[in-house]
């Protein structure tokens, strides 16, 4: 390939890079693994002769979504090894993400672990019908089905997905008026007042990888989780300090221990309450939040 030539395709890569970083993180819950993903991308793209391509946009995506699904497929013998709770890697987003309701929900720690439990083809349909609105056609030939498979693939992920993903997603300023709540309640060590802001049945999932200490089974209902926070605080002689930030295009906390980045929270908000806490604490998986780099996606 020429210079010329080789200008023109890093052009157009780069105009459509954070599309396909938040496709392949949104089917893969990792940017580490994403980012090989799109250097694979990035080297198939190289070879293409843009003149035959009429959309270049679409090519990317299926270029991006077919290395993403063979990626995916490996990570699962990964995952089936990991030790404790699995959690995305977050990521530290730009504001202007959260306004995208559509994008910051697909993105939340919530909706995450529920495009865990699809199937990679299901996850990889799911992701650019219901995230990106991406045509059938188009989808079909990114996953190697045929329209039909696709539109039947899609309506079963969508069903799974409806059963669980949350009743109602909380507003921006529901999530943060919550978690400001439970940052006074965590400094000040009072039990009554974390009780007051975690919902009776909420559930912690943490992620420690083996690396950092973490329950390695989910910690279910209010009062146990007050005694798992406020007990764990005790044992801390360092300062703890927790900070506002925006994870995944939704407001959460990012926990300090002696100045250094510990972990980042994330939550799920219904009715004002947390009904779920998500406490990233795996240093590999917080390259993301240290480097205080805001992502913009799409």
């Amino acid at each position: 390939m020429t210079d010329h030539s080789t200008d023109l395709a890093t052009a157009a890569f780069l105009a459509h890079r954070n599309l396909l970083f938040t496709v392949a993180y949104e089917m893969l819950g990792s940017a580490v693994d994403t980012e090989d993903v799109l250097q694979e991308a990035w080297l198939r793209w190289v070879k293409v002769d843009l003149g035959r391509v009429s959309d270049q946009r679409a090519y990317l995506v299926r270029i991006t979504t077919r290395q993403a699904l063979n990626r995916l497929r490996t990570m699962k013998r990964r995952r089936e090894a990991y030790v404790g709770q699995w959690l995305p890697e977050p990521l530290i987003t730009t504001p202007d993400v959260a306004e995208d309701i559509e994008l910051a929900e697909s993105m939340s720690m919530a909706m995450m672990l529920v495009l865990e439990s699809l199937s990679p083809i299901e996850r990889a349909v799911f992701v650019l019908r219901e995230v990106f609105e991406v045509d059938y056609d188009e989808i079909a030939e990114a996953v190697g089905k045929s329209p039909d498979a696709v539109r039947q693939i899609a309506h079963r992920a969508r069903r799974h997905v409806g059963a669980r993903r949350p009743r109602r997603t909380a507003s921006v300023r529901e999530t943060r008026a919550a978690l400001e709540s439970f940052q006074r309640a965590i400094e000040t060590g009072n039990p009554q007042d974390l009780l007051d802001v975690l919902a009776p049945d909420v559930v912690l999932l943490s992620d420690g990888g083996g690396l950092k200490r973490a329950a390695l089974h989910p910690v279910i209902g209010a009062e146990k989780i007050v005694r798992f926070y406020l007990g764990g605080s005790a044992k801390v002689e360092a300062t703890i300090t927790w900070e506002p930030t925006v994870i995944n295009g939704s407001p959460a906390l990012a926990v300090h221990v002696g100045g250094e980045l510990d972990g980042v929270m994330a939550v799920r908000v219904e009715d004002a309450r947390i009904t779920g806490l998500y406490f990233v604490r795996n240093p590999e998986k917080l390259t993301h939040v240290a480097s205080a780099t805001p992502l913009t996606l799409r």
